[in-house]
C-alpha cells in the first residue's frame, strides 16, 4: 500500500455527498463513483499567487481535488503534489481543510494582514459536493463577512444559493463578486466534459437567484475549447445576460502537463466523432502543439483561430452590455473595509 502524503489522514467514514437534496446533477441521478476523503492537518489556509495571468494574489482552498471530475481542469497538476495522481485521484481522493475557517481567523488577526481580496479558490471548486456536509467554505464566507475583507468566488455548483444570507451580509460590508463557470450550453456536451456538475441551464438559475438577492454576478465562459464549446459562447452570455449577469470573462483551453492526457482520454471517449477535430483546433491556437505556459499568451493562444475566438467573445460582451473582468480583478483598491472585530484597540 502506497503510504500517505504526510499530514494527510484518511476518513473511515467519509460524510456522503449524495445525502442532501442541497447538491443537484444532471438528470438528478447520483454518479456511481467510490469517494475517499482525507484530512489536511497543516496550519495555513492562505494562498500566494504570484502569476501575472491569474488576476489575483491571495486566494483560500478548502479542499483539494474536486469530485465535479471536469476533464480540462488545469489545477490537476496539484494533485501530484500530495503523491496523488492527476486523473482519477484528483476526481475522487478529496482533501478536506476542516479547520479552515479558524486558520482563516487566524491570518486575518496577524498584523501584517491589510485586507487585500480573497479568492475562494485557486485550485478547487469551493462549493463542490463535500461542502453540503463540510461547509467550510461557508464558514471561511462568515469570517470574511466578520472582517468585512473583500471576496471573490468562482464555482459551477448551484449549493452556492445555500448561503445567500452570508453573501448578502458580506456585500454590505466589503466588496464581493461572483462568477458563475458555465463553459457549455449544449447540454451533452457538459456531461461528457464535466460529468458531475449540474446542467448549464441550472446554473443560469443560480446566477438569477444571486442577481435578486442582490449579489454582484458574473458568469465566466471558462475554459472556450477550440472546436468544440466555441459555438456556445453567445448562447451562453445572453442566457447568462438575461438571467442578471453584469459582468463576464473568458478563458481558453489550458492543458498543463498531465492534463492533456486526461482531457484527451476523456474526449477520445465520450465525443469520439469530434475528437479529431477539436485536438486540431487547439492545436491551432498553440502554435502546433497542446500547450503554451508562457505567461500572456497561456490563457489567450494564438493565431487566426484565437484570434477569432477572442473577437466572438468580446464583440458578443459589448453588445450584450457586460463589464469585462474576471473574479479578482475588481479587488486592487477594496481593502479599505477590512477591520479586526476583536481585541482592537479604538483608534486615536
Amino acid at each position: 500500500m502506497r503510504a500517505l502524503p504526510s499530514p494527510l489522514r484518511p476518513l473511515a467514514n467519509p460524510p456522503n455527498p449524495w445525502a442532501t437534496t442541497a447538491v443537484e446533477y444532471l438528470d438528478g441521478e447520483v454518479p456511481l463513483a467510490a469517494l475517499e476523503v482525507y484530512e489536511d492537518q497543516t496550519r495555513g489556509i492562505l494562498s500566494h499567487n504570484d502569476s501575472p495571468d491569474v488576476g489575483f494574489d491571495w486566494s483560500v482552498n478548502p479542499y483539494r481535488g474536486c469530485f465535479h471530475a471536469c476533464a480540462y481542469c488545469y489545477a490537476r497538476p496539484s494533485h501530484e503534489y500530495l503523491s496523488f495522481g492527476a486523473g482519477t485521484d484528483f476526481d475522487r481522493k478529496i482533501v478536506v481543510k476542516k479547520h479552515a475557517p479558524e486558520l482563516l481567523r487566524e491570518a486575518f488577526d496577524a498584523p501584517k494582514w491589510q485586507g487585500q481580496q480573497v479568492i475562494f479558490s485557486g485550485v478547487t471548486d469551493c462549493y463542490q459536493p463535500l461542502e453540503a456536509s463540510y461547509r467550510l467554505t461557508r464558514g471561511c464566507l462568515e469570517v470574511c463577512a466578520e472582517y468585512r475583507n473583500p471576496a471573490g468566488i468562482i464555482t459551477k455548483s448551484s449549493l452556492i444559493e445555500r448561503d445567500v444570507d452570508v453573501l448578502q451580509d458580506l456585500s454590505r460590508g466589503a466588496r464581493l463578486s461572483v462568477m458563475v463557470s458555465i463553459p457549455f450550453w449544449d447540454e451533452a456536451k457538459a456531461r461528457a466534459i464535466e460529468p458531475f456538475v449540474t446542467t448549464p441551464a441550472r446554473r443560469v438559475r443560480t446566477i438569477e437567484r444571486l442577481a435578486r438577492a442582490g449579489v454582484r454576478v458574473g458568469v465566466m465562459v471558462a475554459p472556450i475549447i477550440p472546436g468544440l464549446n466555441d459555438e456556445d459562447i453567445g448562447e451562453v452570455l445572453r442566457a447568462a445576460r438575461n438571467a442578471g449577469a453584469t459582468h463576464a470573462g473568458s478563458v481558453l483551453l489550458r492543458l498543463p502537463g498531465p492534463v492533456k492526457d486526461v482531457f484527451e482520454t476523456r474526449l477520445r471517449a465520450a465525443l469520439p466523432l469530434r475528437a479529431e477535430k477539436v485536438l486540431h483546433r487547439i492545436r491551432e491556437t498553440r502554435g502546433g502543439k497542446m500547450y503554451d505556459s508562457r505567461f500572456g499568451v497561456r490563457g489567450t493562444g494564438e493565431g487566426v483561430y484565437a484570434e477569432a475566438i477572442a473577437q466572438l467573445f468580446e464583440q458578443t460582451a459589448q453588445k450584450l452590455g457586460f463589464e469585462k473582468g474576471h473574479v479578482g480583478q475588481e479587488g486592487e483598491h477594496s481593502a479599505a473595509t477590512f477591520r479586526r472585530p476583536r481585541g482592537q484597540l479604538p483608534l486615536f
